[in-house]
């Protein structure tokens, strides 16, 4: 396995004991800070395209085997497309992207991919077979078409939606049926890992996942607030649960690569000054305002980092 960690904030700096077991254990680092002031909260393709030549300039420290990237705040979730797409470069077989997180990043974004669209550009990838995102408690499940949701994802089957729990979500237009969601008298019912119950949910999701190759993406907004401190709402779902879903995961499947994010940073822009304040008003409107406890960022996420460090190397290759 290669290890990333990947500086787009200083959330991983608040967390020196983790990144230190990190080097020991052969971590490669990049420092992107300039690029992660760019395409924070969302990117143009100039500032998304440098990054990806950072990636692919920065050789690992050891050749062969899936990386494991720890890339901080989740305000930089759409990295993952660019990882994912890292990840499949010598991939021929399909994957299926399992995807963690208390929202279903499935916007639609023009010019650039926002932190809450990037699955779109996930399945544009032709080796997608489709994305499974679990977890989901947010708003953004309420009236989705109203905020922009990518909803024809459901639709064609390309994406799977299981919320840990919501309630059902009202809609206009017509999307049946499907995998995790029916639409009963205009609204889609979704099928929760609550209302299934936790150890009934691992068996449904591993069959439904039917590639050999998997790619997990967590976003540590879906744990509740005692196992991580986050820039966003968070969920129900426990560390404990989440690291037995990981193991159940590799056990059955190949995991080609895998990142984490959701740790928390204190918010820094850049570009021109209509774009900083266009996502400071973002961030107002849409991330929850907390005071900055660092003791407790740094205990409660180096504590869930170091347990999904240890799992994740278990079953990745």
């Amino acid at each position: 396995m290669q290890l990333l960690l990947l500086h787009l904030d200083d959330a991983l700096e608040l967390q020196p004991g983790f990144v230190q077991a990190c080097l020991m254990a052969g971590a490669h680092e990049i420092a992107a800070k300039d690029s992660g002031r760019a395409i924070r909260l969302w990117g143009r393709e100039p500032g998304l395209d440098a990054l990806w030549q950072a990636l692919c300039r920065t050789p690992p420290k050891r050749t062969g085997g899936a990386r494991l990237s720890f890339m901080g705040s989740g305000d930089f979730h759409h990295v993952t497309a660019l990882l994912l797409a890292a990840a499949l470069e010598t991939m021929t077989q399909p994957v299926t992207v399992i995807h963690i997180d208390n929202h279903p990043d499935w916007v639609h974004f023009q010019s650039g991919m926002h932190c809450g669209s990037w699955v779109n550009r996930a399945l544009a990838h032709p080796l997608v077979r489709k994305v499974i995102t679990l977890g989901v408690c947010s708003d953004d499940l309420t009236s989705p078409e109203k905020k922009g949701a990518n909803l024809s994802l459901l639709a064609g089957g390309g994406l799977e939606l299981y919320p840990y729990r919501h309630a059902p979500s009202k809609v206009r237009r017509t999307y049946g049926c499907g995998p995790g969601f029916r639409q009963v008298d205009g609204a889609l019912h979704w099928q929760s890992i609550a209302d299934l119950g936790e150890e009934n949910f691992i068996d449904l999701l591993l069959s439904r996942i039917d590639t050999e190759a998997v790619y997990i993406t967590l976003d540590k907004d879906a744990l509740c607030a005692a196992d991580a401190v986050t820039n966003w709402d968070q969920g129900s779902m426990s560390l404990p649960y989440v690291l037995e879903l990981l193991r159940a995961i590799g056990e059955r499947h190949r995991v080609i690569g895998a990142d984490v994010t959701g740790d928390y940073s204190a918010p820094g822009y850049g570009g021109s000054l209509a774009t900083r304040l266009l996502k400071q008003a973002e961030v107002l409107i849409d991330q929850p305002r907390r005071s900055c406890d660092v003791q407790a960022i740094r205990t409660i996420n180096s504590a869930a980092n170091h347990a999904l460090l240890e799992v994740l190397s278990e079953v990745m290759p």
